[in-house]
């Protein structure tokens, strides 16, 4: 028993942080019906500012500390809380978005002013042993951790408890419009919020830098990954629960930790025990118990097109010769264009599940990586090119079969956490088992026989291109199409219509991952060898910021978007071109987010009218106050 004490004491010590984040993020999300994929970044963010005001600067460990907690949780917490009611009228599908480009531009400043590599980060907190348990030190460090995430849980207990604006942020959860005609301004309540929310993000970024003496900005990015088990587990509503699941959740890591260091094919597992946790709840809890909190907004629809449908054929057609005349002008850049015609597919496979169900996916370059890896392992078989492509097309179909198994019971916010969480468990653990690119990470995907050079393997993707625009407007125009607009315009009406809505989720979600899988066999190709490198979890919220910066269509954005991604940074001679770029698809895409309901002027005013009090008729939205909300549940502070 002895040889758990060390990793029960890790355990305990991260697991404080993790407790910490979680709390954070479950109080913003209870008072103002946001999830923030982005909770993450301003951990990172945090931690950053601590870095460069204590190392570089030299400032004294507690004035670093006071800026990058104190200050900025105040200055971030009043931000976000207008980023959160930017988003407040919105479809779930556009908050996630939302976030997701809020994370996607924070990201790539952080990596703009201090770089993307990993960083020392010097310990403030004393190290020397205070005592033992079972002849294993315990660190001052340590204690001091876990002592500051207990009295931030009991404080937070009591805060809630035992004063005004406690019992106030309770209330706003059940009623704003009644908790604005006792007195009380809802907006005031929910900044509030948000400032304790993002003290205590910024505060668990600090601390997991110093547990990890580097900072790192993807690592620290996915700190959000840890919180998702531990809110999880507190059913995302109650505050302590939250605190208790984020100790559970470190200690079950690093326990699995100590199992996956004698065993191979468990390494890389313990990293991923909070997306397991997710999974289960998400899985096995009682139906019901898992509403998602906010105001229930259908996504506007797509318009119908201005053209005929003779016209867009003829626009079709005009497009793919352009394309077919691209190798005779673009010379050496060729490979660029090539990048771009690969993920095609990709971005048709995300806008096929986004624009048609309404649904949400934050892996589809996970998808992309089991296509690709299945690939290459038929090729390795010694399947011809083609048989190779459709094989690793249908494992890929039937993961994401797999995968929709949430979707079925859940959708919106916990389909997106389960596809994200899905995501970084490809990245961290299954990427380097032998049946996807093992741990040499060099998978050889040869090119075609014909097709071997980049202008011929130009055509053979623009063929693939070609084909699934045309796949994808069969789709739109089949009965399947209907029923995927009718899901997303009004499932309740739909499945009393008698229509499975389980087969058709199943479905979507099958034809979407195996066009993601194709696209990632297609990518493969470029290089002759491929590796899990070339599939990074973070890049899947990427794309899906940079489809929404494209357009609103299903075929034209899903060529636009590689180019704007992969393209345009090629034709930049500056190396910080392609951060800079991904700061802008950020911000456009939160715009686009922020701007997605019907009236515009109505999403201005969220923003801007503050400290209105609203009264029985929320004017904000033009709507009687409660009219089309979710049920919210109160606050749990017990």
């Amino acid at each position: 028993m002895s040889e758990y004490i060390p990793f029960l004491v890790f355990g305990v010590t991260t697991g404080a942080i993790y407790g910490l984040s979680a709390m954070g993020l479950v109080l913003t999300y209870k008072t103002s019906g946001l999830f923030n994929f982005g909770h993450g970044t301003l951990s990172a963010l945090a931690a950053y500012l601590f870095y460069s005001a204590h190392d570089q600067a030299g400032m004294p460990s507690w004035l670093a500390a006071v800026l990058a907690v104190g200050v900025f949780g105040v200055l971030g917490g009043l931000v976000f809380e207008r980023f959160a009611a930017a988003l407040a009228g919105v479809s779930i599908t556009y908050r996630i978005v939302g976030t997701v480009a809020l994370l996607v531009g924070l990201r790539a400043l952080i990596a703009l002013i201090w770089g993307g590599a990993s960083r020392d980060f010097s310990s403030f907190l004393p190290q020397e042993e205070m005592f033992t348990v079972s002849g294993v030190g315990v660190t001052a460090q340590q204690v001091i951790i876990v002592a500051f995430g207990t009295a931030a849980a009991v404080g937070l207990f009591l805060f809630f408890r035992l004063t005004r604006l406690g019992v106030a942020m309770r209330a706003v959860v059940d009623d704003p419009s009644l908790l604005a005609m006792a007195g009380s301004r809802p907006a005031r309540v929910r900044r509030a919020a948000w400032i304790i929310g993002t003290t205590f993000t910024a505060a668990s970024g600090v601390l997991f830098a110093e547990v990890q003496r580097q900072v790192q900005v993807d690592v620290l990015t996915l700190l959000i990954v840890q919180a998702f088990g531990a809110a999880a587990i507190a059913r995302f509503s109650s505050l302590p629960l939250a605190f208790v699941g984020g100790i559970a959740v470190g200690i079950v890591q690093k326990l699995v930790s100590k199992e996956a260091g004698t065993t191979t094919w468990l390494q890389g597992l313990d990293l991923n025990v909070p997306f397991l946790v997710l999974l289960a709840i998400l899985i096995f809890a009682r139906k019901g118990s898992l509403a998602e909190i906010g105001r229930d907004v259908k996504a506007r629809a797509i318009g119908p097109s201005r053209f005929t449908p003779t016209q867009q054929g003829i626009g079709y057609g005009v497009g793919v010769v352009a394309l077919a005349l691209l190798p005779a002008f673009v010379g050496t850049r060729l490979p660029l264009w090539n990048t771009a015609l690969a993920l095609v597919c990709l971005f048709l496979s995300l806008s096929l599940l986004v624009r048609l169900s309404g649904q949400i996916s934050l892996c589809q370059f996970g998808f992309a990586a089991i296509g690709a890896a299945g690939f290459g392992r038929m090729l390795e078989q010694g399947l011809p090119w083609g048989f190779a492509l459709v094989v690793s097309a249908l494992i890929t179909g039937a993961v994401g079969a797999l995968i929709a198994i949430p979707a079925i019971r859940l959708s919106g916010l916990y389909l997106g956490l389960a596809t994200l969480g899905f995501g970084i468990m490809l990245d961290q653990f299954f990427y380097t088992k032998d049946f996807m690119f093992g741990l040499s990470q060099q998978l050889a995907t040869p090119r075609p026989s014909g097709f071997t050079s980049d202008k011929e393997y130009f055509y053979l993707l623009l063929a693939f291109a070609v084909a699934g625009s045309i796949l994808v407007l069969l789709v739109e125009r089949s009965r399947l199409g209907r029923l995927l607009r009718a899901l997303a315009d009004a499932p309740i009406a739909l499945s009393t219509l008698g229509a499975d809505l389980r087969i058709t989720l199943v479905i979507i979600f099958t034809m979407s991952a195996s066009l993601a899988g194709i696209s990632g066999a297609l990518f493969a190709g470029l290089f002759g060898r491929v590796g899990g490198f070339s599939f990074p979890a973070i890049q899947s919220l990427l794309v899906l910021a940079v489809l929404f910066v494209a357009g609103a269509r299903l075929i034209i954005p899903a060529f636009l978007a590689p180019v704007l991604l992969f393209v345009l940074p090629g034709y930049i001679e500056n190396p910080d071109a392609f951060l800079v770029l991904q700061i802008g698809f950020g911000v456009i895409a939160f715009a686009v987010a922020a701007l997605s309901s019907t009236d515009i002027g109505a999403r201005v005013a969220a923003v801007t009218d503050t400290d209105r009090k609203v009264g029985p008729t929320d004017r904000r939205f033009n709507t009687p106050a409660g009219e089309g909300q979710r049920r919210q549940p109160a606050l749990a502070s017990h």
